[in-house]
């Protein structure tokens, strides 16, 4: 294969990380000064359900690479 045997489970790994770690830095650390228009904080059910998916994406992709 071009990019190896193990791409996609690479990239749900590193996509479903980054979605996880990313909402939970904007929920720790929302921004100081938002512009107008902008949320001062992430909504709070949205966010827990996308750190959720995340999660489960990156442990799927783990799982894949190792099994």
């Amino acid at each position: 294969m071009f990019l190896g045997d193990d791409l996609l489970p690479s990239l749900v790994l590193a996509i479903g990380g980054a979605l996880a770690v990313g909402t939970t830095l904007a929920m720790v650390r929302p921004p100081r000064n938002p512009e107008s228009g902008d949320l001062t904080r992430p909504p709070k059910s949205r966010s827990l359900l996308m750190i959720a998916l995340g999660t489960v994406a990156a442990v799927w992709g783990l799982a894949s690479l190792i099994g």
